[in-house]
């Protein structure tokens, strides 16, 4: 189910398709930013019509649905049970490198959370099998984080595999968090479940459509 503007769907179906997500939630309102791969983050203290550009979003609201696109990428979804306060982030390859985690949790910090009582969820998104990068890639993501060369698996000729949920995790438990889940799910493999960037240039197809991972504090 396409839960995705960015498509080229028809904004009707795609509005209906989050309205049924809003519904089975019981939220009030279901929110997605804007996503431009960066490490902004937005505190969110009421709904919205327009979307903020931003890849992050935190809140203490209860009702308030954050929605997380992704097609591929990899989705993130943060809370902590005991201060009651969530975050969700969108975390492909130049977010997660450049600190969306890391920013995520530190609002988080900031509303009163605390690192080693937040739980994280890592979502369905494009395992190492399939998401298969040059040596310029690897050369450009070693640059900056020298420490992920085991993250990297030789494939063929000059070819490799990356770990981009891996990466995730490692970030997380450098920020300190305990209780990290994978679910492990791959959005290229896992054709009649999930929309897939990747799968879409392998096959040729004009478009794609946008997962969606979704937290909220229950009223």
């Amino acid at each position: 189910m396409n839960v995705g503007t960015g498509s080229n769907d028809a904004p009707g179906d795609v509005s209906a398709n989050r309205e049924r997500v809003r519904a089975a939630m019981q939220a009030d309102a279901l929110l997605s930013c804007y996503q431009t791969h960066s490490a902004d983050v937005v505190h969110v203290t009421e709904a919205w019509d327009a979307r903020p550009e931003a890849d992050a979003m935190v809140t203490t609201e209860q009702g308030i649905g954050l929605c997380i696109l992704t097609a591929d990428c990899t989705p993130v979804l943060f809370a902590d049970a005991q201060a009651r306060i969530i975050g969700a982030a969108h975390a492909g390859w130049k977010g997660a490198i450049g600190g969306v985690l890391d920013a995520t949790v530190a609002a988080m910090t900031l509303l009163g959370a605390e690192a080693g009582r937040i739980t994280a969820a890592i979502g369905p998104t494009i395992q190492q099998a399939s998401y298969e990068v040059g040596p310029e890639f690897r050369e450009t993501f070693l640059a900056q984080s020298p420490g992920s060369a085991a993250l990297f698996t030789q494939g063929h000729g000059d070819r490799y595999h990356f770990d981009l949920p891996g990466f995730c995790h490692q970030r997380l438990k450098k920020l300190g968090l305990k209780d990290i889940h994978n679910t492990g799910l791959d959005t290229c493999a896992l054709e009649d479940r999930y929309f897939s960037n990747r799968r879409r240039n392998h096959h040729g197809e004009p478009d794609y459509g946008r997962n969606g991972s979704v937290i909220m504090l229950e009223v």
